[in-house]
């Protein structure tokens, strides 16, 4: 019986991740990302630090709203990729479902159960740290930009939350997400992924 009590049932991270898959159709939190260049040789590893907020609504549509060091706006609408960077005043426009595939982005907002990502993706539980469950995402295509990603979920009373994302690219870049004041299922307004290109600015569509 007391063995019976001691071995509640932990769910590892892949069970975190397809419950938050699960149960979290849309979300929103602030964000900070600091990407890591590989070093090179003599020279220290190089790291640049942004922040801003962060959107989703399954499927497939996201925002990532730059506000430090420079304003720039990413919006998956379901169809369109779009990039606005305000500096330079303007926008790039790519076909969604060519860009994503295995990108961290896709894995998180592309379905809405961790089956349907199998296809492009193979899942293994981390080990804890931090206070976060971790599972290891590896592209089943060795022919990609990213190498593997690392999802941290945090268990929470409404349900798993999303804290880290820790991406590794095929160039050595690495870049981690750390994600705070999450909200999930929250009620976002109609026109938060609809992008329209501001007067002036040149659309460039590769």
């Amino acid at each position: 019986m007391v063995l019976t009590c001691n071995v509640t049932a932990h769910a590892d991270g892949v069970d975190l991740l397809a419950q938050f898959m699960k149960q979290t159709r849309s979300g929103r939190a602030q964000f900070t990302q600091v990407v890591t260049s590989p070093s090179r040789a003599g020279q220290a590893p190089r790291t640049k630090t942004s922040s801003g907020s962060f959107e989703f609504q399954r499927p497939g549509q996201f925002r990532f709203d730059y506000r430090k060091p420079f304003v720039q706006t990413l919006v998956a609408d379901g169809q369109t990729l779009w990039l606005h960077d305000v500096d330079l005043n303007q926008v790039t426009a790519r076909p969604q479902a060519q860009v994503l595939g295995s990108t961290p982005a896709a894995l998180l907002t592309s379905a809405s159960d961790l089956q349907a990502l199998k296809k492009d993706f193979q899942f293994s539980p981390e080990p804890d740290r931090d206070g976060l469950q971790w599972v290891r995402a590896t592209p089943q295509s060795p022919d990609g930009q990213i190498r593997s990603v690392m999802v941290g979920l945090r268990a929470a009373v409404n349900g798993p939350e999303l804290a880290m994302l820790d991406v590794q690219d095929s160039l050595g870049q690495r870049s981690v997400l750390s994600f705070a004041a999450f909200e999930s299922n929250p009620s976002l307004p109609p026109g938060t992924f609809v992008f329209k290109a501001p007067a002036g600015a040149a659309v460039i569509r590769p």
